[in-house]
């Protein structure tokens, strides 16, 4: 795994507040999800996770349940109760899930639900049992955020919208490698900017292929649709899958490259991230 230094290249002057929108934790011997893409052979801890944090001047996390966990989120919500001033959670959950036990996952640190859909069959959230499910979230000012190629996007987010809510778009929009930034599909992405409720995360580049020139252009064009406003930052830690490719600190410095403008920086690190994922202004013990 590369290594780099603990430093972050970020100002802390200039965002006194840096939020990690994207990073997951779970233990090795878990109980695993029946149908799922990966098992990890590693433990990502919270202690780690939040040493890391510190090492690199970050204030705040957002814990993204690992979809080989399934709606098993147990141990992401026993972070948050630990960590309540510093951490916010999404989650997986059946669409089934009632406003009782969303109302104690709110009270928990949980500010969205993660449909990750990569290898899945895609669901009808027009339908009435979805269209229910999205209005709750709505009512808790929760999102639903969105793991899927980009070619599949659009239907799931029209859905998305016309229930209300606010929607978060993981890993750039998940492009094809091939087309990157003229792929169809994320030129849709950029057209639902215009709805001003989609929120669009710059995060693990190295998931839609190895061209950096790629992603610096995809950046650009979704700051350009969105503006700082709508993006956010996450290092998507321990890098499931592309260990070999990143770490924290090159997680972190590849948004200088993206977004090399420091006072966009600044907010998509600080304001837009807190507002978006209901944090405190500034960081507690």
């Amino acid at each position: 795994m590369p290594h780099s230094p603990p430093s972050s290249p970020l100002s802390t002057a200039a965002a006194p507040m840096v939020v990690d929108g994207h990073a997951h934790v779970f233990l090795k011997d878990m109980p695993l999800a029946g149908t799922r893409r990966y098992a990890p052979s590693h433990d990502a801890t919270p202690a780690d996770y939040l040493g890391l944090l510190d090492a690199h001047r970050v204030t705040h996390g957002v814990l993204v349940q690992p979809s080989f966990l399934g709606t098993g989120n147990d141990y992401l919500l026993a972070a948050l109760r630990a960590h309540p001033q510093r951490l916010r959670g999404v989650v997986m959950l059946d669409p089934q899930t009632d406003e009782v036990e969303l109302a104690a996952l709110n009270t928990a640190g949980v500010v969205g639900v993660r449909l990750n859909l990569v290898g899945q069959p895609l669901p009808d959230l027009d339908a009435p049992q979805w269209q229910g499910f999205l209005a709750r979230l709505k009512a808790l000012d929760w999102h639903l955020e969105l793991h899927r190629q980009a070619a599949d996007l659009p239907p799931l987010l029209d859905a998305a919208l016309r229930a209300g809510c606010r929607i978060v778009v993981d890993h750039f929009g998940r492009p094809d490698a091939g087309q990157a930034q003229a792929d169809p599909g994320f030129a849709a992405l950029l057209q639902r900017a215009a709805s001003g409720r989609v929120w669009v995360k710059l995060s693990a580049a190295y998931r839609n292929g190895p061209d950096a020139n790629a992603a610096r252009a995809c950046a650009s064009q979704l700051l350009t649709a969105f503006g700082p406003e709508r993006l956010v930052w996450g290092s998507d830690w321990p890098h499931t899958q592309h260990e070999q490719l990143a770490d924290y600190g090159t997680s972190l410095a590849a948004l200088t490259d993206w977004v090399p403008d420091a006072a966009q920086r600044a907010r998509i690190l600080g304001a837009t991230a807190a507002e978006l994922f209901h944090l405190p202004a500034f960081p507690q013990s």
